[in-house]
């Protein structure tokens, strides 16, 4: 279970951070979710944070993923695996791999839900099939 959550929240973590162009002003979505972005990787967590709140809640999957790994990470929020979830669940439900996979490991490790590893593997198998690679492999570990 400790591989499957370093494995996965490792590789998670390292492809959520990609390079953006900075903007002066957050005009549409895009723009506003581009800044979010480029204050998370400042470090200015707050200031991130108030710029994914609104947009998650309209229902921007990158920002619902997004907060969803600052709520399990504790970065700008106070650490709550259960708000994580609820997040990361609302980005799961419209495909989001990342999210699925991070619903894989929550549920593996019992963070913010019960531990249940036949709905971890559901979730490993949703991101899988969205072509998360390494969430095929987790699955295969888990299968073994």
């Amino acid at each position: 279970m400790k591989l499957t959550k370093t494995l996965l929240t490792s590789a998670l973590l390292a492809t959520s951070i990609f390079s953006v162009q900075s903007t002066a002003w957050a005009d549409t979505p895009e723009q506003q979710f581009q800044q979010a972005f480029e204050s998370y990787n400042k470090r200015d967590y707050q200031t991130a944070f108030k710029l994914f709140l609104p947009l998650a809640e309209q229902g921007y999957v990158a920002a619902q993923y997004n907060l969803g790994v600052m709520y399990s990470s504790g970065k700008g929020v106070k650490q709550n695996y259960a708000e994580a979830v609820k997040w990361y669940r609302k980005a799961a439900e419209q495909s989001d791999a990342d999210a699925q996979a991070y619903l894989g490991v929550m549920y593996s490790n019992g963070e913010g839900v019960k531990r249940n590893p036949s709905k971890a593997k559901e979730w490993f198998r949703k991101a899988c099939e969205n072509g998360y690679q390494k969430a095929c492999d987790v699955l295969r570990e888990l299968e073994k």
